[in-house]
């Protein structure tokens, strides 16, 4: 060992265990000084580590490959390896550490003018990361959304000189700003068409015509939405009415309600099973006719109810919600007085504010089809036809009543028999428009059952004259009409005269009353005087 010194050199391996720890450390081995200083063995050493740091670039290089494919789902990837799995969640870690941070600095930042930037906080660049996704981003919003021109930034108003000056009422300019506003400022709902790859420029008159159509379809969805709040897709059945059949089940007036039958401009029938109202039975099968509670179709038909005697000091325009209620207490009478005379029509079981439970015509859930649906022969044609007229009149004498719409839509065909249906419009005779409510039924009974090939079917003029016993004789349907209007003319003063002689009558027996108890009760006076 003379002239000799050992010093611990370490080894460099050839190969290394990858881990996710870090790089394992590997055992020392002695060696001699002269060894250290052999030119032959460092170039041997130093080709070693070349080599040693090819192949540490070529694993990173792998396992950043491995990690994009796993995370983009494109290939069955081995997940064995620690060092991998590892880099995997750190990344995820820092993504959502980045996210948490860019949460806290828009909540620092809020709506201040001065901006503090989290930035050198963060572990994954911003350029790196979603660098992909973003660039697409980027060009389908140059596509489908086209770049705000700038306005004229300059003191003057004005940018250019000569020939080439622009200023801010450029049309070009203002055309492009407009079309921009459509597309960026509108409601998403807004159809403004396709305008991809085009250099779109809308003047000011288009513009201001379509953010104007804008707020007005805004506004009309907003009334929509309102009207579904009172109004359900059933049309009448919101959350009041429901609350009333709740109710009506729960008094055992109904066993159970089950569907709509049909619906029509003023109400809907629903049909039900029926219980018992305390001891009367009610019907197994009943008819709900539930008056909508929408008031479109109530505000133009107040002639039938304001000049009705019957409901006249109770009627009042300024209060439209009474006036459905009206409506159907008005049916109910006109159904008690039908069926009181023998028509055939729904017997009325109970009335619950806009809610008319009736007696089901038809059977096992199914409805009798209307005269206009039903499959007549001509023997049943005539026999439907000889007990509508005599409905009629016994509707008119009998009842007192007009039915005021009466047609092939209000009328079912049942077991052989004719049944009249809705009548909640029909009026009195006394009516200022009766008469004529009563020749337009004439009118659609003649051309329906004419229409049929009915032979023997009465004009509408002979079958009106049949029902009222009036004889009006006119050559044509205008001078017919002139009669039956001067005719009610008559009758409405004469109605309004009586009411006057009734009045002047009234007056003057209650002011004799009058003076005739003061005569009596002076006269007392003065026997009482003179005894004393």
């Amino acid at each position: 060992m003379e002239g000799r010194s050992e010093v611990i050199v370490q080894k460099p391996e050839t190969t290394l265990k990858s881990s996710p720890w870090g790089v394992t450390a590997q055992p020392t081995v002695p060696c001699s000084l002269a060894t250290v200083m052999d030119e032959e063995l460092a170039r041997e050493y130093q080709k070693q580590e070349e080599v040693v740091d090819v192949s540490i670039l070529d694993a990173d290089k792998d396992n950043s490959d491995g990690i994009s494919e796993f995370l983009t789902g494109d290939s069955d990837l081995d997940t064995s390896n620690d060092l991998l799995l590892a880099q995997m969640l750190q990344l995820e870690y820092d993504k959502e550490h980045d996210k948490l941070l860019t949460k806290e600095e828009r909540h620092f930042n809020k709506d201040s003018k001065v901006q503090i930037s989290f930035n050198n906080y963060r572990t994954v660049h911003p350029a790196v990361e979603d660098s992909d996704d973003e660039d697409s981003d980027e060009l389908e919003e140059s596509l489908y959304f086209p770049v705000t021109p700038t306005a004229v930034s300059s003191k003057k108003g004005y940018i250019g000189q000569g020939k080439n000056i622009t200023t801010k009422h450029d049309a070009a300019t203002c055309g492009r700003r407009n079309a921009s506003r459509v597309v960026e400022q509108f409601p998403p709902g807004f159809h403004s068409g396709d305008s991809l790859g085009m250099d779109m420029q809308l003047s000011n008159r288009v513009y201001n015509s379509l953010k104007k159509h804008s707020k007005s379809e805004e506004k009309k969805a907003q009334k929509i939405a309102d009207k579904k709040e009172h109004s359900t897709v059933e049309q009448a059945v919101d959350p009041k009415t429901r609350l009333l059949l709740y109710k009506l089940v729960n008094n055992e007036i109904l066993d159970s309600v089950n569907g709509i039958i049909s619906t029509g401009k003023e109400s809907v029938v629903i049909h039900a099973n029926g219980g018992q109202v305390e001891t009367q039975l009610v019907p197994k099968e009943c008819a709900l006719k539930v008056f909508k509670t929408t008031l479109n179709e109530f505000r133009t038909r107040d002639k039938y109810i304001r000049d009705d005697f019957r409901f006249k000091d109770r009627f009042s325009k300024l209060n439209p919600r009474k006036i459905i209620r009206m409506w159907a207490e008005k049916e109910m009478h006109n159904l008690n007085r039908m069926r009181n005379a023998g028509i055939c029509c729904p017997d009325v079981i109970m009335l619950k504010k806009h809610i008319l439970v009736l007696s089901f015509i038809g059977e096992d859930r199914v409805p009798a089809p209307k005269l206009k649906d039903a499959h007549l022969t001509i023997s049943d044609m005539t026999v439907a036809y000889e007990q509508c007229i005599k409905m009629m009149e016994t509707m008119y004498n009998e009842c007192n009543l007009v039915h005021a719409d009466l047609s092939e839509y209000n009328m079912l065909w049942f077991n052989s028999q004719v049944c009249f249906i809705d009548v909640s419009q029909s009026v009195e005779p006394t009516h200022p428009l009766a008469l004529e409510f009563l020749l337009r039924d004439c009118t659609n009974v003649s051309k329906f059952f004419s229409s049929n090939g009915l032979q023997g079917v009465l004009k509408p003029h002979d079958l009106f004259n049949k029902v009222t016993k009036l004889n009006i004789d006119a050559d044509n349907e205008k001078e017919f009409l002139t009669q039956i209007e001067a005719l009610q003319e008559k009758r409405s003063v004469e109605q309004t005269m009586t009411q006057e002689e009734n009045f002047a009558f009234e007056y003057f027996f209650e002011k004799t009353r009058n003076e005739k108890m003061k005569e009596e009760d002076s006269e007392t006076e003065d026997v009482t005087s003179d005894s004393v």
